[in-house]
């Protein structure tokens, strides 16, 4: 049994990295070892947070230990976490970094635990170059990976830009796994009820927060180039900046009767319903590393349209799980109206199976541990 720190995002903060980070320590105990998660006190201070609340109201998570200690802008809470870690000594730490900004609390917090010259360190990358780039990334970026000593990276993208960054530094790609804590699906028709939709219609399913890089305004334009009309487009995400270009594209196009906006961050216990209604989930990104949305739709085995960008095409097999198109909108149409009218619902289905048993914890869970050097079961 290993002692195992997580450091990074969880309850009361919410959304994608606190699921994923819990979701961790919840596969780490089920193979017998002691886990805790080490938070946030604050993680973003207002002005840069886009969205309308970093918290939650949904009740902890069972079963387990989280403290919420760092503040990511106060470097004081820095060292007195890292000192606690030092004199801690955990066996390991895992460290999720998504975002070049943590670069000097996660760097701090991790040269001053590593003093023990015990503890071993390994983060999980979501991504190295970030989507949307700000002064001073490559500099944090360089002073949070100093003290880890191996990098598991979720896209092949990411993997070869730490190889190439950090060649002398281990590093492996294993793929995001299933986001299987949503519960389990329900009829179309409970669904529609539940969210107030015509369930004679087709639905597309838009999952997430909105950005830029995300691509929603590809899919706005694609949805006209859809031949069926009785295809309807589900938006279900909270909007991390402007709401307004999206809007413009919705009235431009006609489309107000055929879009459908849930734009509150919806919460864990309703996901399930937003992907049970859906015939088809669409990622339309324009750039991308890997995407958690990719393995809910897994989880609910629901075929995906994904564009050939980053990791997407690594973990959606055109033609087995869905379509893997160029990011434009014609493109994307074409892979819309491919599917439903190859009535491709019931084609993808052993392929979803199929795929989808290749995402286990366990496996993500074993191959962090070798490259700690710790021993799996």
């Amino acid at each position: 049994m290993a002692r195992i720190v997580i450091i990074g995002t969880a309850h009361p903060l919410r959304g994608g990295l606190a699921a994923f980070n819990q979701r961790l320590a919840e596969a780490l105990q089920q193979e017998g070892h002691q886990v805790r998660i080490e938070s946030f006190s604050l993680q973003y201070p207002g002005i840069l947070f886009p969205g309308k609340s970093q918290y939650t109201d949904e009740p902890a998570p069972e079963g387990l230990s989280i403290r919420s200690r760092i503040n990511s802008i106060h470097p004081l809470s820095w060292i007195r976490v890292g000192r606690a870690l030092q004199q801690e000594k955990p066996d390991l730490i895992i460290i999720k970094f998504w975002l070049p900004f943590m670069g000097p609390a996660f760097g701090t917090i991790l040269r001053l635990a590593k003093k023990n010259r015990h503890t071993r360190v390994v983060a999980i990358l979501d991504n190295f170059i970030p989507h949307e780039a700000r002064p001073g990334d490559a500099a944090f970026t360089r002073y949070f990976s100093g003290p880890v000593d191996a990098f598991v990276t979720m896209s092949r993208q990411v993997l070869g830009e730490v190889e190439k960054a950090l060649p002398q530094k281990p590093a492996t790609y294993t793929p995001h796994p299933i986001y299987d804590l949503y519960g389990e699906a329900v009829s179309k028709e409970d669904a529609c009820r539940k969210l107030g939709l015509d369930v004679t219609r087709n639905y597309l399913l838009f999952f997430g927060f909105i950005r830029a890089y995300k691509g929603l305004d590809l899919l706005l334009q694609a949805l006209p180039q859809v031949t069926d009309g009785t295809i309807d487009l589900i938006i279900a995400g909270e909007y991390y900046g402007d709401p307004a270009p999206y809007e413009q594209l919705i009235v431009a196009n006609g489309l107000e009767g055929r879009v459908h906006r849930f734009t509150d961050f919806i919460p864990t216990d309703e996901v399930r319903y937003f992907f049970s209604a859906a015939d088809l989930v669409v990622q339309p990104y324009k750039s991308a590393t890997n995407s958690g949305i990719t393995q809910v739709a897994y989880h609910f085995e629901k075929p995906m349209v994904v564009t050939n960008v980053g990791g997407l095409p690594e973990v959606v097999p055109d033609g087995k799980a869905g379509f893997v198109v160029a990011p434009d909108p014609a493109a994307i149409a074409d892979g819309i109206n491919r599917f439903f009218e190859g009535h491709y619902s019931t084609v993808f289905q052993a392929g979803l199976r199929e795929e989808k048993a290749k995402y286990s914890w366990k496996t993500f869970v074993d191959v962090i541990l070798q490259l700690a050097g710790r021993p799996t079961t």
